[in-house]
Parts: structure tokens; C-alpha cells; sequence
């Protein structure tokens, strides 16, 4: 009997991807994705769509640090029917929109059935200031992080947490041409870099699942919106599509020796191919893939702010031109079949070496 077949589909957050550089605009490609493999794992900025969210039984919610640790064969990942998700907000939230991403928490309980437990307040405001690299990707820094751990802790030791979805207020303040051309589908996501930041100083320090979800106020409509864009444009939080994916997101094997293992646990030498954009190809968990057996595939169609091809790097992949491609080598290679017995020109005959 074959195990499954199992691929990671990646793309990097805040670096202005043509696909999956907006508001959850990189999900119909892991629904496709997801019908052509028994297991996909993925990471928020792929799920998220903030409002929007979509149920994939068979895809794997894992935070990027995570996903790091995973590729470098050090943590595994075992499967779950449910997590109790702990909510952690900013003290910086004003009164009003805390209000708000409480009732979101009550709703996802209500109406989806999520277990959520208590939330905590961090006893400082958060200070997230954002910041833009030389590349145009964006990223950011928080001014009290051992607020942010204090509070975690509590979630974790005192309430149960077994992940944890934290909202923290972002500055009113950003850069306005560079939301502009956001909302308008040709810029780089100014929260994503930040956000990231966050949720990898979660999962290293706790290592439990964990996604972020900006409070921000509220700003008029656009009349030009992209459709990229406009998934957070439909209400005052983001946090349903956090709960989703932290609801169901995988726990880290963290010590393969103190941990029961199961058949159902997966480890890096399980997953059989790796996606990810052509001109971002220097990310820890892709250098990490490419020393295992692992088949990459490198997306041309899939522009980004950076531009990190594979061949400078050392790494073998297939070079595909959209996305479309890449779910037509991903069914030749989970049937055993050589990319070449698919093309025109064929094979040369054998020759005695």
C-alpha cells in the first residue's frame, strides 16, 4: 500500500506575491492543490482570508516558524481533531473594536461550534511599528514582547490553550500610497511582514500552533478594490479565518522520544514535493526541502517583490509557468510517471554506459 502522497504549498508572507500577497487570494490554489494530494500542508497567509475562510479535511494549518522547524527535520506534526484556541488581544485595542473581536470569538462558538477559551488582555499595549525593507517586503517590531509572553503564558498554563490567536492593534498611521496600492492589488501587504513576527515569537518561545489577526480601524470604501483585497473589507476583524485554521492546525512533535508516535504523524521525509513562487526561493523550510527527497516546483506566473531564484541557491526544481502546471506535475509524480513520457520529443533510446 502507498502512503500518502504529501505536498507543502508556500508563500512567503509581505513580499508582495502576485498570488497569495493579499487577503487569502492564494486559497483557490490550495483547494486545487488539495484535490490532487492526500495531504497538504500550508501556513496562514495561504488560509487566511479574513472574513473568508474554506474547510480543506486534508491541509494542514502550520505557522511559518513551525513549518521551519518541520522542513529542517527537528519537529513533527501530529494530526488533531480539535484544539481549544486561546484568545490573546492587545491592551492598545480601544474599547469599541475589543468589543468587536470578542462578539467574532462568540460568533466562531456559536455558529461554527469552535471550542475558544477565555481571552487575556496583555497587561502593556503591544507597540507594533511597522517597517519596509530595501526589497519593498515589509516587516515590523513590537515594543513590549514580554507583554505578549506574559500573556501567553497565562493562556497556556492557566486557561489550556492548546493554540493561540492572538490580535494586536497596528498603527493607524501606515505609509497611505503604500495601503493604497493594496487595496488596489499591485502592492506589498504593509501588516504581513509584522504579523509574522508575532506569531514566530509565539511558536518558538510556547511551541503550540498560533496565527495572528490585526485590529485596525475602520476606513472608508474603495471604489476601485481589488478583489484581491476585498476579504478584509467585510467587516471590522479578521479573526474568523484565524480560529478556522487554529481549530484544526496540527501540534508540534517538538521530542520524537517523549511522544507516542502514530502512524498518522508526519515528518519531513513523508512530504514528497514543495511549491512555492520562482523568485522566492530562499526561505529556511525550501533550502531544508531541497536536501531531502523531496520534488520542487518553482512558479514563474507567481511575481514577487524579491528575487531569489533556485539555481544560485543549489536547488533542483521543476520550472513551471502558472500554478496550473504545477497541479499537472504534481499528478504525474504521485502516479510514479516521468515528466518526459508526457512530452512530444519523448525519450532518446538507451544507451550501454
Amino acid at each position: 500500500m502507498q502512503r500518502p502522497y504529501t505536498a507543502i504549498l508556500i508563500v512567503p508572507t509581505g513580499v508582495g506575491a502576485a498570488i497569495g500577497g493579499y487577503a487569502g487570494d492564494a486559497l483557490p490554489v490550495a483547494r486545487v492543490i488539495a484535490q490532487v494530494c492526500d495531504r497538504l500542508i500550508t501556513h496562514p497567509n495561504v488560509l487566511n482570508g479574513a472574513s473568508l475562510y474554506w474547510n480543506l479535511p486534508n491541509a494542514f494549518y502550520v505557522e511559518g516558524y513551525g513549518l521551519d522547524k518541520f522542513a529542517a527535520g527537528c519537529w513533527g506534526l501530529k494530526p488533531v481533531h480539535t484544539n481549544k484556541v486561546g484568545l490573546l488581544l492587545d491592551q492598545g485595542i480601544e474599547p469599541e473594536l475589543r468589543l468587536r473581536h470578542l462578539q467574532a470569538a462568540d460568533a466562531a462558538r456559536a455558529t461554527l461550534g469552535l471550542s475558544v477559551t477565555d481571552y487575556v488582555i496583555t497587561d502593556a499595549p503591544l507597540n507594533v511599528e511597522l517597517r519596509t525593507a530595501p526589497s519593498g517586503a515589509s516587516w515590523g517590531t513590537i515594543g513590549n514582547p514580554d507583554s505578549l509572553l506574559r500573556a501567553a503564558e497565562i493562556l497556556v498554563n492557566k486557561v489550556g490553550a492548546e493554540a493561540i490567536a492572538v490580535v494586536a492593534r497596528f498603527p493607524d498611521d501606515m505609509d497611505e500610497e503604500a495601503v493604497q496600492n493594496y487595496r488596489q492589488g499591485k502592492g506589498v501587504d504593509p501588516l504581513a511582514g509584522a504579523e509574522a513576527v508575532i506569531s514566530h515569537l509565539l511558536v518558538r518561545t510556547f511551541q503550540i500552533p498560533c496565527a495572528h489577526s490585526p485590529a485596525l480601524a475602520s476606513v472608508p470604501p474603495e471604489p476601485d478594490l481589488s478583489p484581491r483585497s476585498a476579504a478584509e473589507e467585510l467587516g471590522y476583524t479578521f479573526l474568523p479565518s484565524v480560529l478556522v485554521g487554529l481549530s484544526r492546525a496540527p501540534q508540534f512533535i517538538v521530542n520524537k522520544g517523549l511522544v507516542a508516535s502514530s502512524q498518522e504523524d508526519i515528518w519531513v521525509d513523508h512530504v514528497d514535493a514543495a511549491i512555492v513562487p520562482a523568485t522566492a526561493c530562499g526561505g529556511s523550510a525550501l533550502l531544508s526541502l531541497n536536501q531531502k527527497r523531496c520534488q520542487i516546483i518553482t512558479v514563474e506566473e507567481n511575481k514577487t517583490q524579491i528575487q531569489v531564484p533556485p539555481q544560485p541557491l543549489g536547488i533542483k526544481s521543476i520550472q513551471v509557468n502558472s500554478y496550473l502546471e504545477a497541479v499537472g506535475v504534481l499528478v504525474a509524480h504521485k502516479a510514479g510517471i516521468n515528466l518526459s513520457a508526457l512530452s512530444s520529443s519523448r525519450f532518446a533510446p538507451l544507451r550501454n554506459s
